[in-house]
């Protein structure tokens, strides 16, 4: 996995960052989830979240549990918050733990993908922040919650989650698909506007307090180009960070994986991601 690479490869490969996931599928997967989420047993609700002086809107999904359950932070694709991430959102209920995704698009209107990708780039690290710590301050005040706070995200979602490791001493866990891997939400956010690398810096890892999972297809080198300096950094800070490549998986598998016409490559994937990552959320407190 530390292979060398010039930072002219590295550009070339965040030049298509807006490009970050497959859209080919995308109406299909809405499906698929506005049909699980209509036979779903669990409780899902909209919530309003104040974000400073806005209001935002987030998704939560309980599960049926006995017991005060940890609470995960689900970061949208750069998609926007798309019934696919509610889907995911129930699936992660129906493993045991409260899930809420804050729509960090929230007021915005767009009519098509690519006006989700342009709303999304043109978002300020400052208001991602806020809108992440008012979901985190809400999901750990949750009576039903024991509080355990952990985040994961997809796509541009996942290097948000993997960011906001640094931002949030409070989070537990954080897990990261398919994501570039070790940049701080400004650093992060400059890939979709000036298209340049982050500096290398340690402080881009120091303030993480708590194990970074990442979730990778193997024929995604641009996000994988990232994984290295991630590694290095978060090695040298004395972190904990464990990638995982899926063999023969693309971008945007856990999506992709559930088609009815998926390769077995991302079938695969992302039911070996699903039972890594089920058995991560046993884990909590």
């Amino acid at each position: 996995m530390q292979r060398a690479r010039s930072v002219g490869n590295i550009l070339a490969v965040m030049l298509v960052s807006v490009l970050m996931c497959d859209p080919l599928c995308n109406a299909r997967a809405q499906d698929l989830a506005k049909e699980r989420l209509n036979k779903s047993p669990r409780h899902g609700e909209w919530v309003d979240l104040k974000s400073g002086e806005r209001t935002i809107k987030a998704f939560v999904v309980y599960p049926e549990s006995k017991n005060k359950t940890p609470a995960i932070l689900v970061i949208h694709e750069i998609f926007g918050l798309t019934d696919w991430v509610r889907g995911v959102c129930d699936q992660l209920a129906e493993n045991g733990v409260i899930a809420i995704a804050p729509d960090l698009l929230t007021g915005q209107t767009y009519s098509d993908i690519d006006g989700a990708r342009k709303a999304i780039s043109a978002l300020s690290p400052e208001r991602i922040k806020a809108d992440l710590d008012a979901a985190s301050d809400y999901a750990l005040k949750i009576p039903a919650g024991n509080g355990t706070l952990v985040v994961c995200g997809f796509c541009w979602g996942g290097g948000v989650a993997f960011a906001y490791a640094n931002e949030n001493p409070k989070l537990r866990a954080a897990y990261s698909f398919y994501g570039l891997a070790g940049f701080t939400l400004s650093g992060l956010m400059a890939q979709y506007s000036r298209f340049r690398p982050a500096p290398d810096e340690a402080s881009k890892v120091a303030n993480i307090s708590c194990p970074v999972y990442g979730f990778y297809g193997e024929n995604d080198e641009r996000v994988n180009a990232t994984i290295p300096k991630a590694e290095e950094l978060m090695k040298a800070a004395g972190k904990k960070y464990e990638p995982v490549i899926y063999k023969g998986a693309g971008h945007g598998f856990m999506r992709e994986g559930e088609m009815p016409n998926a390769n077995e490559a991302n079938k695969k994937a992302r039911d070996d991601a699903w039972a890594r990552w089920r058995q991560l959320l046993k884990q909590l407190p």
